[in-house]
């Protein structure tokens, strides 16, 4: 058998011989000097996918060359998998950003999903875009299937929950700003009077109003480890100190713009998680924006100082998980129907109470 040629030579072959081609057919000639596609490399195929994609190649045409079925190719070449989102390469300066049904609590996936979570996360993020579009920019540029791709059907199940975005290069901090006092940050005054290191006023209590919002920034853990909450002066370490002056002002900004649009539809925004990264040198808000699963979102007729009022998210699975007893560290345990479907309903009474709209006629729009 003749040995396989080496992935840079492959790569020059194509190269000298046909400069002039486009990548689709300099990749087919490539899988042809190779006989195999399978026997190619990830390296030189990752190189010749990346060209196709850059001139604006359906993962169609990528598919025929490869000989694999459009979701195939599409699986192989997507960026990466989160706990709920997955990411998929849509060219050289976008992504799309598809919110699953999957849900976690306490650093664990449920294998249970929650019907129409990910396009309740997509339809909040799409309403807040346009909404504080005076205040900060976003990465998103549409929701609307039939601006995704030529291909990206293959992914199956697009409408209602994928963004198309732009590409960025994100921030190494997560951006919290806090407007009450609750959480880890009620568990850290307890215990010494102060939030993320900054003092506060003596006698508050838990759920209080903080004199004004707080940016509170943590580091971004890997996946099933805990963020840790940082001061801003680590922040600063961690991307320099005018990146981090320019996040508190962005995140400040867009939360005080969330909470009084929020609060005006009876909600008030305990507080948010950002996450910003840089698009043209340009500091923007990037990923899901004052959703259920970044805040904490409480019934403004059922605040109460000194009380923790319930939460327009996941807190019934929260609840749920609390009693069973499980130890949060093994496979999590099966989610009740009933558990489900009052979860699935404080994420679309969120969303329909902030927005003012329908989330069923949402998503027929993008079903049309």
């Amino acid at each position: 058998m003749t040995p396989l040629p080496s992935i840079q030579s492959l790569i020059d072959m194509v190269t000298r011989e046909a400069p002039d081609e486009s990548a689709l057919t300099l990749l087919q000639r490539a899988a042809e000097n190779a006989r195999d596609i399978e026997q190619m490399g990830d390296d030189l195929l990752d190189h010749f996918v990346e060209k196709c994609r850059a001139d604006g190649r359906s993962w169609s045409e990528i598919s025929g060359v490869l000989g694999v079925s459009k979701q195939a190719a599409h699986k192989r070449f997507s960026v990466t998998s989160g706990k709920v989102r997955d990411l998929y390469d849509a060219g050289p300066d976008h992504l799309l950003m598809v919110a699953s049904d999957r849900i976690s609590a306490f650093d664990r996936v449920f294998k249970q999903p929650i019907p129409d979570k990910g396009a309740v996360l997509t339809a909040m993020t799409a309403f807040w875009s346009e909404a504080l579009a005076p205040f900060a920019k976003t990465h998103l540029v549409s929701v609307d299937p039939v601006d995704f791709p030529a291909g990206s059907e293959a992914i199956g199940n697009l409408a209602g929950r994928t963004m198309l975005v732009r590409r960025a290069e994100m921030l190494e901090i997560e951006c919290i700003v806090r407007g009450y006092i609750t959480g880890s940050a009620w568990k850290e005054y307890q215990k010494s009077g102060t939030m993320h290191g900054t003092v506060l006023p003596i006698g508050l209590r838990e759920s209080d109003r903080l004199p004004e919002p707080v940016f509170t920034p943590s580091t971004k853990a890997p996946e099933g480890e805990h963020d840790k909450n940082i001061t801003f002066e680590q922040a600063a370490n961690l991307v320099g100190l005018e990146v981090a002056e320019r996040a508190r002002e962005i995140s400040i900004t867009a939360y005080l713009a969330g909470a009084r649009i929020a609060e005006e539809h009876g909600i008030l925004i305990a507080d948010t998680k950002f996450e910003l990264g840089v698009v043209d040198g340009e500091l923007i808000i990037c990923d899901e924006i004052l959703t259920p699963d970044s805040s904490r979102f409480w019934p403004a007729d059922q605040w109460r100082p000194g009380e923790t009022p319930p939460s327009f998210d996941k807190q019934p699975l929260r609840d749920w998980a609390e009693s069973t007893g499980w130890d949060k560290n093994s496979t999590p345990p099966a989610i009740p129907a009933d558990v489900i479907a009052e979860t699935r309903e404080r994420y679309v009474t969120a969303y329909e109470r902030i927005s003012g709209r329908s989330f069923a006629e949402w998503m027929a729009g993008l079903r049309r």
